[in-house]
């Protein structure tokens, strides 16, 4: 883990099912998460994601990459345009700072209209500990 390390890019496909099922998880019953015509009243052209949602899919994003020891200390995101059914929200990610055996990684994620999310998240890797990154490059 160094200052300057490119995180492998994650495309997650935005389905229906995943704003609707996300708003569930976080009781975010709002309904411009879960009902179409609703959300049409309120001028959006469809339902769209929750920023819960989204900061899962950051968190799942950073353990992904760091490994099942990985613990999140800070995410720190801010929600841009919106995530709707039928795009794919691109993640990617760069390791800004290293403090031992704590990150400060930039994530970005995007899809067809713009820049969904923004933020950083801390994470803390145990040391010794291999990420699932070393731990597959070992199998190589």
């Amino acid at each position: 883990m160094r200052a300057g390390d490119e995180l492998a890019p994650l495309e997650i496909p935005i389905t229906r099912t995943l704003i609707v099922a996300g708003a569930i998880a976080s009781r975010d019953y709002q309904d411009v998460h879960h009902d179409t015509e609703l959300a049409h009243q309120k001028g959006s052209p469809d339902i769209f994601m929750n920023i819960l949602t989204t900061n899962g899919l950051v968190g799942r994003y950073i353990t992904d990459h760091f490994g099942p020891t990985a613990v999140l200390r800070k995410v720190a995101i801010r929600l841009g345009a919106p995530n709707y059914p039928g795009d794919t929200m691109v993640l990617t990610g760069s390791v800004e700072e290293v403090d031992g055996d704590t990150a400060t990684v930039r994530v970005v994620g995007a899809n067809g209209i713009g820049k969904h999310v923004t933020g950083t998240v801390t994470v803390t890797v145990p040391v010794g500990e291999p990420s699932v990154i070393a731990s597959a490059e070992g199998q190589a």
